[in-house]
């Protein structure tokens, strides 16, 4: 962590909202980095609420998990690192010299050509929030007069003042800047500046591989009717495990109908053959998906960060590192800048990110539901000529690992 700068004249009061990794992350990295600021963390869950066990599974890019660990919240043991990625299209498709010797059309990036330990992680939500959340109680332990915890404090309204914002949680306080970092899924979501429904369900849920199956791989698979996604996991009792993510679209989804041993067999036939053999697969969970986001992440004297600015389609697994750059350049222009300049920066400063990412995986989202004649070749030709394309591969693979600098 670089030593703080110098802080401005007017030190700012922060309220974040929301308690999730991207909320904790920006407090944390707010409370070390503003040695002098005041900071107040809401969330309408109680402290109490034992966080850990939540089973939920997310994926990290290198970046992320580079920030979590300067905030000395990152528990490597809980998370299953990403050593390689495979990126291949289902036939049918066009055969082309271009594809190799599988056949067919794939992108592999590996963590050894990228001249790095791993490319990112997966982890449950328990297993990230809870350090998180550990290190956020033990900085408001040393410096309570500044760091405050409002734990089971939901708050009902925003409302901008002169200079600042009055937020009512019970009774009203103000504050000089709230970052709104609660999200939740796109279907309990009010509308945003920009938004499309998918009309695809995202089935989530657990599989298990056999013994003999490569180790640290994800694989993402295109199909037809959508991406379908294995994130390895760490094992459990000796069996190697996987997240799955499986994208249908909703007028052709009869997923809840299917027995697990049909489910099982229908993503054999999809994933590539590099993938290995399924042995089981645990209970599934349905999510309607869509795109939904802010133009901007500055309204005033309120920032939204995570999903609460952009709640993206899974293709590309990038949500929640979007939301964590989000906050780590806001309270790196506070260090440097009164807020109202700060917040200037960062608008400017987190668009090209932001957009690139929500262009691309709303493009790859949508591409699924067309279907011109050609499209499958011409998306398969893409992903082979990329693999032939080292210069093109890396950058790609910077992008996904840091974001766009």
């Amino acid at each position: 962590m670089s030593p703080p700068l110098p802080q401005n004249p007017s030190t700012p009061r922060l309220a974040v909202i929301g308690a999730g990794p991207a909320g904790l992350a920006l407090a944390l990295h707010a409370a070390r980095a503003l040695p002098a600021a005041q900071i107040s963390l809401f969330d309408a869950r109680p402290l109490e609420r034992d966080v850990s066990a939540d089973p939920r599974t997310l994926a990290l890019s290198l970046g992320s998990v580079q920030l979590l660990k300067r905030l000395g919240a990152w528990n490597a043991a809980a998370a299953q690192a990403i050593l390689q990625v495979h990126v291949s299209q289902a036939p049918p498709t066009l055969s082309h010299p271009l594809f190799g010797d599988s056949g067919e059309p794939e992108v592999t990036i590996s963590a050894l050509e990228q001249g790095v330990p791993q490319l990112g992680a997966v982890l449950s939500y328990g297993q990230l929030v809870a350090p998180l959340q550990a290190a956020w109680i033990e900085a408001t332990r040393r410096e309570p007069a500044r760091l405050m915890t409002r734990f089971g404090t939901p708050v009902s309204s925003i409302k901008p003042i002169a200079d600042g914002v009055e937020i009512d949680a019970g009774i009203a306080e103000s504050f000089d800047l709230a970052v709104v970092a609660e999200g939740g899924v796109f279907a309990d979501q009010a509308r945003k500046s920009v938004t499309h429904d998918y009309r695809q369900n995202a089935w989530v849920g657990t599989v298990t591989l056999a013994a003999d199956s490569p180790a640290g791989i994800a694989y993402e698979r295109f199909t037809r009717n959508g991406p379908l996604a294995l994130l390895p996991l760490l094992p459990r009792e000796g069996e190697k495990r996987a997240a799955l993510v499986w994208c249908v679209p909703q007028d052709e989804d009869e997923i809840a109908t299917l027995s697990d041993a049909q489910r099982l067999a229908v993503i054999q036939t999809l994933l590539p053959a590099q993938a290995g053999r399924l042995r089981g697969i645990g209970p599934l969970k349905c999510f309607p998906l869509g795109l939904n986001a802010e133009r901007t992440l500055v309204d005033g004297r309120t920032v939204r960060i995570g999903n609460a600015a952009q709640t993206l389609h899974p293709v590309a697994g990038q949500g929640l590192n979007l939301g964590l750059r989000d906050g780590f350049s806001l309270v790196e222009a506070l260090r440097r800048h009164p807020v109202e300049t700060a917040l200037r920066k960062v608008e400017w400063q987190r668009a090209p990110d932001r957009w690139t990412m929500i262009a691309a995986t709303d493009f790859l989202a949508r591409s699924f539901a067309w279907r011109w004649p050609g499209l499958p070749a011409a998306r398969g030709l893409g992903l082979a000529a990329l693999q032939k394309l080292p210069i093109v591969k890396r950058a790609l693979a910077r992008q996904m690992m840091f974001g766009r600098r």
